[in-house]
Order: C-alpha cells, then sequence, then structure tokens
C-alpha cells in the first residue's frame, strides 16, 4: 500500500470514529441546569472539539495499526473475509 493510499485509509477511519467519539464525554446545558437563552437545552455546555479529536487520533491510530497488522503482517485481504466464519450448513 502506497503512502497516499494509507492516508486515504486513515483519513476515512478518521472522520468515521470522530462522528462515533463526538458525543462521549459531552455535558449538554440541560446537564448543568444553565440553559442560555435562546439556545436549545441539549446543546454543548462548552467548547470540547479539541479533546474529540485528540481522543478521535488516537483511537484512529490504533485501528489503523490493528489494520496494518492484519493486512501486512498476517497477510489478510479482503477474499478472506467469507472464510472468517464456519459455513451455516
Amino acid at each position: 500500500m502506497s503512502w497516499i493510499s494509507a492516508a486515504a485509509v486513515f483519513f476515512i477511519i478518521w472522520w468515521t470514529v470522530l462522528f462515533a467519539a463526538l458525543p462521549v464525554g459531552l455535558k449538554t446545558q440541560d446537564d448543568d441546569r444553565a440553559v442560555t437563552l435562546g439556545t436549545e437545552a441539549s446543546a454543548p455546555r462548552g467548547p470540547h472539539m479539541l479533546r474529540a479529536v485528540i481522543r478521535t487520533t488516537i483511537i484512529s491510530v490504533i485501528i489503523c495499526g490493528l489494520f496494518y497488522y492484519l493486512t501486512k503482517v498476517l497477510g489478510f485481504g479482503f477474499d478472506d473475509f467469507p472464510n472468517f466464519l464456519p459455513p451455516l450448513d
């Protein structure tokens, strides 16, 4: 895999993990009972994007490392996916 392909895979994994990890650790205005006039009670209490980006990057590096290990070290590929589980006969 070239570095461009690896960067593309990391980019896709990073964005997917970002949207999955974004609500983790989120405190809403309703949790603090301090709803600002004109906003929804479920709006975030304060900025939390830096923590979300750091968390996303760490998780993405782990997933990409696992992907590299499975494909390059163990030699698994897309053709091996149907053979992971035994047949249902």
